[in-house]
């Protein structure tokens, strides 16, 4: 029987890059750490269980610049090494404690269980997980795609043509670096889209991006199929469009399965619950209170008062859920096959991080959506957005509106009156690392390193996360530290390079701490029209 319907699951896989040599407690790394226990090694054991069970399967993945960066990194790498012993010991202690607790203990088990499985399985992959990564894109079972250098918001750098093309090329010669391959398709950062910045993916060959619903809804002209179809840019490149109804039913804490009670309470965490005394060697060394990832308690109701967590029934919960997910896939994928020329696609990309980290069930839940796709059902398949063009490459051509997946649907999200001060800056920085970029062409060998530095500090203080973070007000004192940083550090570097007065312990200081992109070619910040202008190999 041929498909109805496709299916296409899109994982985006981002976090800002943190790495502070200087400290070996910085609070902020914990986001690292607790995404690859959490999320990125539970979600490669299921792929590799799938592929163990002979369980065909398809599924997107981007990987951003700055994820992959940290995931390579030798200090990163080896501080998630201790953090994991740590894991292990607390774990351990805490079997111990609960003894005469038989539904903690049995939790407590558990806890131990996973972490000493998460040293097996980074230990496996001589702790990089990039090459997990590669080897589940090699056997086939995922297409791995990236983003931009450092997830800046394009659409407020659409006044410079080179600062996206920076973010663009950086971004897909850091992929290219580590897959030994060129990505077929790119995650714009934030669903980012202003009309025109597909011909800067164009120019760089990738086939596709996607974009938050309205941005395909309000294309001109009016698309035929709704966002039940790619169309192609002007460009050439195709965009994908998010699908509303499925994403909620996941993405929602409030409508989705995330929130259902017998899931796991991510706010009760024994690094806050229990005594100081006992817990004081697990948290920060200053006393400050942390999320350890050893959680007790299911989400129970709206009240305090929470429950003792059931795995196996949270198990048999995220079944049910995964069951309901494809039924009304099917019932959507009917629904559409009776109106269209066409079997329609049905785009569903989520943050990678909800899968583990702040739904510990969800990749339970991913594993039975795929075994049930694969074994109860023929009318969905599973897609990538390279094999739907490949099979229907003749699509509408037609211009995406600005849009975004952030709240509102457009920028208001990165420019607000929480973090509309960066942009001046920032603005003024990027001209001025263009101005460089056009007049340096030959420069000597210690100019270019620190044309290299400048451009590294440039594309780190772009970062979407840092305005994101100020208007959340989650980590507010940090976003506005990192900013303010990377700005100092390039105004600093322009005036020592300018006056030529390097500071060569300076600069050595911030090519180890920043050492993002090492390859990176300064020259990406050219402009095209320059008589200088020469092109920077990918």
């Amino acid at each position: 029987m041929t498909e109805k319907g496709y299916l296409a699951l899109v994982l985006h896989s981002h976090l800002p890059y943190v790495r502070h040599p200087e400290d070996n407690s910085a609070l902020e790394e914990d986001w690292l750490y607790e995404a690859i226990t959490e999320t990125y090694i539970p979600l490669i054991n299921v792929f590799n269980e799938l592929i163990n069970q002979k369980t065909t399967f398809k599924l997107t993945l981007s990987l951003s610049p700055t994820l992959i960066s940290m995931l390579t990194d030798n200090l990163l790498q080896s501080r998630y090494s201790k953090y994991l012993d740590n894991l292990i010991e607390l774990s351990e202690k805490e079997i111990n404690r609960t003894a005469n607790q038989p539904q903690f203990n049995t939790i407590a088990k558990m806890y131990n269980n996973k972490f000493k499985l998460a040293k097996k399985i980074f230990n496996k992959y001589n702790q990089n997980l990039i090459n997990a990564f590669k080897e589940l894109q090699d056997f086939g079972v995922l297409e791995v795609i990236t983003c931009t250098a450092t997830h800046g918001y394009l659409p407020l750098m659409n006044n410079h043509p080179e600062a996206i093309r920076a973010q663009i090329r950086v971004g897909i010669q850091t992929y290219q670096k580590n897959f030994h391959q060129k990505p077929k398709g790119l995650w714009l950062p934030e669903c980012g889209y202003h009309p025109g910045i597909d011909k800067y993916l164009w120019e760089e060959g990738i086939r596709y991006f996607f974009l938050d619903t309205h941005g395909i809804l309000n294309a001109k002209p009016k698309t035929y199929y709704a966002n039940f179809a790619p169309i192609y840019c002007p460009s050439g490149v195709a965009a994908f469009a998010r699908d509303e109804e499925s994403s909620k039913q996941v993405w929602s804490s409030n409508e989705g399965y995330p929130g259902d009670y017998d899931y796991r309470e991510f706010y009760r965490d024994i690094g806050f619950d229990l005594d100081y005394e006992y817990i004081k060697n697990y948290i920060h060394p200053e006393g400050f209170r942390k999320n350890t990832g050893i959680k007790y308690y299911k989400i129970t109701g709206n009240s305090d008062y929470k429950e003792v967590y059931q795995p196996k029934a949270a198990g048999k919960k995220a079944d049910i859920h995964a069951a309901n997910f494809l039924f009304n896939r099917q019932a959507q994928i009917n629904h559409l096959n009776n109106k269209m020329d066409r079997p329609p696609i049905i785009v569903s990309p989520y943050d990678t991080e909800l899968f583990g980290h702040w739904w510990y069930e969800g990749p339970i839940w991913l594993k039975h959506l795929l075994k049930q796709i694969y074994d109860k059902q023929n009318e969905i398949k599973l897609i990538t957005p390279s094999q739907y063009l490949d099979k229907y490459p003749v699509n509408q051509v037609a211009t995406p509106s600005l849009s975004s997946w952030g709240a509102f649907g457009y920028n208001q999200v990165w420019l607000d009156d929480s973090n509309d001060w960066i942009y001046p800056p920032l603005h003024e920085a990027t001209e001025k690392m263009i101005d460089l970029a056009n007049q340096l062409s030959s420069p000597d060998r210690l100019q270019a390193q620190i044309l290299n530095q400048l451009a590294r500090e440039l594309l780190l203080a772009q970062s979407s996360d840092w305005a994101f973070i100020m208007k959340t007000n989650t980590m507010k004192e940090y976003a506005i530290r990192r900013t303010n940083e990377h700005l100092e550090n390039f105004n600093n570097l322009v005036e020592q390079l300018t006056q030529n007065q390097p500071d060569l312990e300076y600069l050595k200081e911030l090519e180890e701490k920043n050492n993002i992109f090492p390859n990176i070619n300064y020259r990406i910040y050219q402009s095209t029209n320059n008589e200088n202008y020469k092109e920077v190999s990918v």
